[in-house]
């Protein structure tokens, strides 16, 4: 074997080690709780960790955000932000952090962190959007075509699971 045959063994045999250093390998690893997403319009939620369970809950919404809160081979234990909770096929999941409008009363939606910035939109109860940042009681929302920032305490899927 020549060095430069050598070399390439090593560099394939450690790449993997390297890439989850940087953080490029990453998803099914991490240690529940932690949040994760919808990624279809149709989701089945079961009794147990297998397709042999029967089917709780349909889901039909794709984004919605769920907190993973145990791990079992390719399943994972969801919960929703009603407190529903199951088992669903890893496939069927995001890595997207999302989140939900909770509450009763629609929230504002604000051009800047803040209560007294400029505000944007009202938003209703149960819309869902793609979460940004959050910073000091304020995340930055993608819904649709319009973002602003919105109180922390007033999304389910926000902050730490």
């Amino acid at each position: 074997m020549t060095r430069a045959m050598i070399r390439l063994s090593l560099l394939l045999l450690l790449a993997p080690v390297m890439l989850a250093g940087c953080g490029v390998l990453q998803g099914d690893d991490d240690e529940p709780p932690y949040w994760v997403s919808l990624k279809s319009n149709e989701a089945n939620l079961r009794v147990g960790p297998s397709e042999a369970y029967r089917v709780q809950w349909v889901y039909r919404r794709k984004g919605l955000p769920m907190k993973v809160v145990r791990v079992h081979e390719g399943w994972r234990l969801v919960r929703d932000a009603d407190g529903a909770q199951g088992w669903m096929s890893r496939p069927l999941l995001s890595p997207e952090r999302t989140a939900i409008v909770a509450g009763k009363d629609s929230v504002a939606m604000r051009a800047e962190p803040g209560g007294e910035a400029r505000l944007k939109w009202r938003i209703e109860p149960g819309v869902i959007g793609k979460l940004g940042d959050c910073e000091q009681g304020w995340c930055r929302l993608l819904v649709g075509e319009r973002s602003g920032y919105v109180p922390a305490d007033t999304l389910w899927g926000a902050g730490e699971p």
